[in-house]
């Protein structure tokens, strides 16, 4: 499969236990044959932020100590160190969580590469085999964004300094683990291809990430997920918040319930900043039928760039939400922006926000229109503007 320039960028930390879910294998635990769901997290190495990555597995295995539907497992892929990892089962007995490991790997299998994703993915498959499977994926995230531009360096021009760069003291952090160089980074398209060769279609895919929530990471997964979860946006430090949303996720997947806890706790949380929304992937075929139309009728005027909702503390913008793009392109248009806002709210069902969003890089910025869905196609950064037409979301609206 020819690489292509979608990534998101993995980084998670040392498979600490944490104190709701105890180290001691008990015998006596006897899984299901076929679960009705596997849920997996996946974690690939990293050095940074640990003690917010021990906070996330600590609140899944409150929410598996309380009490998950019988038929369905909950695994996790931790990289201990940069070249050794576990797979791990969280489950309930006697009203606490434990830990049944069940692989360890040394050396690790490369996460940049398909053929290592789909070897842990394998592995998932013959340990905890079920009817459904879903996967949330902790790392940094940069939506489309190639893990190298396409576009030669110029002298000239100086680089674009990546949200984590702006990290200070004074700053609170977002959710920027992930590699900041490139040895540490995965495309999407090697994503889409390690569960293509293992036959594994998830139900949902939810990134913990920053960024994420983009209609081309979206369109570029439409083959091998039923529905993305992710943020528009940057996302805290502290991450998702699996303790009040984790029970939305197990057994009969309530997407609205993930988006009502998400928002409730990020409207209540020290830095109340967040957004969130998903994606039903059967929807993108028609949308990108509708956006091509729209495209091949109207052109956005570089100079209303301005008016735009961003959603990204980047100069220039690289993020933009879709709705309010499309809105401004054909505002002269009504049957066919009509046509077009009806298949949206179809595909992008569930969305929530706080009243402001937070970039590393610039501070608080207000949110006045919000459709859950981001979009690169108007923006005016250069090499987003070329590598941008490499993704086959552009192909396939252009």
């Amino acid at each position: 499969m020819t690489r292509t320039l979608r990534r998101f960028c993995v980084l998670l930390a040392v498979a600490a236990l944490t104190p709701a879910c105890s180290d001691k294998e008990e015998p006596g635990y006897t899984p299901p044959e076929t679960a009705a769901q596997t849920h997996l997290m996946y974690m690939p190495w990293s050095g940074n932020l640990t003690s917010y990555f021990r906070t996330n597995i600590e609140d899944m295995a409150r929410v598996v100590a309380e009490g998950i539907p019988a038929d369905v497992r909950v695994l996790v892929y931790f990289m201990e160190s940069p070249d050794e990892a576990s797979l791990f089962e969280l489950y309930r007995r006697g009203g606490r969580c434990e830990r049944l490991t069940l692989r360890t790997y040394d050396p690790a299998p490369d996460f940049t590469a398909a053929e290592g994703i789909a070897s842990v993915l394998g592995d998932v498959k013959r340990e905890a085999p079920a009817l459904r499977y879903s996967m949330s994926i902790g790392s940094h995230g940069m939506a489309w964004l190639p893990a190298v531009s396409s576009v030669p360096a110029r002298a000239a021009a100086p680089a674009r300094r990546e949200y984590w760069e702006h990290a200070a003291p004074d700053r609170p952090l977002t959710r920027w683990f992930g590699g900041t160089s490139p040895d540490h980074r995965t495309e999407i398209a090697t994503l889409a291809e390690a569960l293509a060769r293992t036959g594994l279609h998830m139900e949902y895919i939810l990134f913990d990430d920053c960024y994420m929530s983009s209609v081309e990471v979206a369109y570029e997964l439409l083959g091998v997920t039923d529905y993305l979860i992710g943020s528009t946006s940057e996302i805290m430090a502290y991450g998702f918040p699996y303790a009040s949303a984790g029970r939305h996720m197990l057994g009969e997947v309530d997407y609205e319930g993930i988006c009502d806890a998400f928002h409730a706790f990020y409207s209540t949380y020290t830095y109340p900043y967040g957004t969130i929304g998903v994606t039903r992937c059967a929807g993108l075929e028609k949308l990108a039928d509708i956006m091509r139309r729209i495209n091949a009728a109207h052109a956005f005027d570089p100079g209303r760039l301005g008016d735009l909702q961003r959603l990204d503390g980047y100069t220039p913008t690289l993020f933009f939400d879709l709705g309010d793009y499309v809105r401004r392109l054909c505002s002269d248009d009504d049957a066919l922006l009509a046509e077009f806002e009806k298949q949206l709210d179809a595909t992008v069902p569930w969305h929530r926000h706080t009243e402001e969003y937070y970039s590393m890089a610039n501070g608080v910025n207000p949110i006045r229109t919000f459709s859950g869905i981001t979009t690169s196609d108007p923006s005016a950064d250069p090499e987003a503007a070329i590598d941008r037409q490499q993704t086959a979301w552009w192909r396939a609206t252009h």
